[in-house]
């Protein structure tokens, strides 16, 4: 598991990345070439929202592997310490659950546009492709949350394995 997590965050780490980077480099050549031609780059805006949909999904992950993720902390003190443990094994399958229903109902929207042949009219390309990282996005960040919940100890900040000791 600790090695499936490690892998998962490589990953996430890499793509959010390179997709941060190629938004940063459309969006630049845009400005130069609207600079110095006096028009852009036609396309650049709908690859810039592709760039943004890969560093916002991934990133996700990379949040959630730092546990900097959004997360409710108002009710942090209603119940004693000791409830704590099963209190991080429930949050960590609701976290789980939601995901996992996101992926799949994203997967689902996927699928009636792959089926549709929905074309970008910018990049006349199909859709398809770059929406399917919703529910892979999901999908994985799922898998970090369901192995939170079988063995906390690899939850960010907590136990001897994440470096917090």
């Amino acid at each position: 598991m600790k090695l499936t997590l490690r892998y998962l965050d490589i990953f996430e780490r890499n793509v959010t990345f390179l997709a941060f980077v190629a938004l940063v480099i459309v969006m630049f050549s845009d400005v130069a070439f609207r600079e110095i031609t006096g028009t852009g780059l036609h396309w650049s805006r709908q690859v810039g929202v592709y760039a943004n949909l890969f560093v916002v999904m991934f990133g996700l992950g990379v949040a959630s592997s730092e546990a900097a993720h959004l997360r409710p902390k108002f009710a942090d003190n209603w119940l004693p310490e000791s409830f704590e443990p099963i209190l991080n094994r429930i949050q960590e399958g609701l976290m789980f659950l939601f995901c996992f229903v996101f992926s799949v109902i994203a997967f689902q929207v996927v699928t009636e546009t792959f089926r549709d042949d929905v074309q970008s009219i910018v990049l006349r390309i199909a859709v398809w492709p770059f929406q399917m990282i919703i529910p892979a996005a999901f999908f994985l960040t799922s898998i970090r949350h369901l192995i939170y919940t079988i063995n906390p100890n690899f939850r960010p900040g907590e136990g001897v394995d994440s470096g917090t000791e």
